[in-house]
């Protein structure tokens, strides 16, 4: 842009005018799919082993590959996708990779449908031949599947089915999806289907039937944790590519690096501060990305996941942080599960919805403790049993006010909830 057109731009000329940190911050984003994907080069060869059979028409076996958020499955999976479809040209083979997530396509004639409708666009259909489509809802399940294995058979060839977050389909539909696909290679004469499934949940196979896991799973690979020292090289790949010349202080990839390997090797993790700690430094004017940026971004990343998390909770969740909010306004620093089971009871009621059980309770405080919303612990208290304390690590601010937006909890009839008659002991 020239610089009559930024000394035109008002508001936002502070903004473009100053380059000094980024060359192109989108290289830190999680879309950017480098040509080189570091230390995952044991198990893309393991994933190219057993898909290899495609490019003699032959049908590779179903993958399950499991691992913690950011270890690089999907990166992974994505780049081999592309290498066999460009070493399927060049064999005069016909491979196929069809790439679903199943946080958004979770139930049995949405996956079908969309499986079947990416084989046309691979065919060469145009948009404006769309009639052809499945849609997305209307057709009865029956018909959806017979038309998948009919665009099978006239697409030809192997097709690789990607099912990313494959545990939320489990979760939500059941395994009959799964029990489909592994058994559609019965009914095909001219064509092959093979499943990779990606989960971050190593115990969703206890949702499946044995015939369906034992179909599924004919291999599986575990992408371990990044170390910090993996991190840092990963990081210093991204940052040559985002960063201007000298805009990272010396200790600002170390720190991002060891930061995210505590927070089970996460290179997801560790991008996003980077690149918070660039936006952090942009915006303050600054010359060089700092410690000082990498440690305010930290702090960024958490207060907006939590918010984000939080947000998402259903009612009765949020009812019961509400109860332990209330507790922590009233002087508690430590609160047991029967105390925040008795505040909730009266907010459930304020509310006028169904009143839990102890046990759903204490699952929803579990669940609680998990999002790292709330810390936890069991304690026992001799011939009385164990009970489960409970309390909040940061300031319950960002919590009330998340909570306050919720109309239900929001309103003054919960909000003048009166717990001094609640017998409590001050800790």
């Amino acid at each position: 842009m020239s610089p009559d057109k930024i000394a035109s731009m008002g508001l936002f000329r502070k903004y473009l005018d100053n380059r000094k940190i980024f060359k192109d911050r989108e290289i830190l984003r999680h879309t950017y799919h480098p040509r080189t994907l570091l230390h995952r080069q044991s198990q893309i060869d393991d994933i190219a082993g057993i898909l290899a059979p495609a490019l003699n028409n032959e049908t590779p076996s179903n993958i399950l590959i499991y691992g913690k958020t950011g270890t690089g499955k999907t990166a992974s999976v994505r780049h081999i996708g592309i290498e066999l479809e460009n070493a399927s040209g060049l064999t005069d083979t016909n491979c196929q990779v069809v790439h679903l997530n199943c946080e958004v396509i979770d139930t049995q004639y949405r996956v079908l449908a969309q499986i079947a409708n990416s084989l046309d666009d691979a065919d060469g259909r145009s948009s404006d031949a769309a009639r052809s489509h499945i849609p997305m809802t209307g057709w009865p399940t029956d018909q959806v599947y017979a038309e998948l294995k009919n665009r099978l058979e006239m697409h030809g060839g192997a097709s690789i089915i990607v099912l990313d977050e494959i545990d939320n389909l489990v979760k939500k539909s059941g395994d009959e999806t799964l029990y489909n696909l592994t058994r559609i290679n019965t009914d095909l004469k001219h064509s092959k289907l093979s499943i990779i499934g990606i989960s971050n949940d190593l115990r969703f196979t206890d949702f499946l039937d044995p015939r369906v896991l034992s179909s599924l799973s004919e291999e599986e690979i575990v992408f371990p944790p990044y170390n910090a020292p993996q991190l840092c090289d990963i990081l210093h790949q991204r940052a040559d590519m985002a960063f201007s010349d000298g805009a990272l202080e010396d200790g600002v990839i170390p720190l991002c690096a060891a930061l995210a390997a505590q927070e089970h090797g996460d290179a997801r993790r560790a991008l996003d501060l980077l690149r918070v700690s660039g936006e952090v430094a942009d915006r303050a004017g600054a010359d060089q990305v700092t410690e000082r940026h990498v440690r305010m971004a930290q702090e960024k990343i958490e207060t907006d996941s939590m918010v984000e998390c939080i947000s998402t909770l259903p009612t009765q969740s949020k009812a019961l942080l509400y109860a332990m909010v209330l507790l922590e306004d009233a002087g508690r620093r430590i609160f047991t599960s029967g105390e925040v089971s008795m505040i909730y009871r009266e907010i459930a009621r304020a509310l006028d919805i169904d009143v839990l059980t102890h046990r759903r309770i204490t699952d929803l405080i579990s669940e609680l403790g998990m999002l790292g919303v709330i810390n936890t612990r069991v304690v026992s208290r001799g011939r009385y049993g164990r009970t489960k304390e409970m309390w909040f690590d940061t300031s319950i601010q960002k919590i009330e006010e998340v909570i306050a937006r919720d109309p239900r909890l929001g309103e003054h009839k919960v909000k003048g909830i009166d717990i001094s008659h609640l017998k409590m002991t001050r800790r």
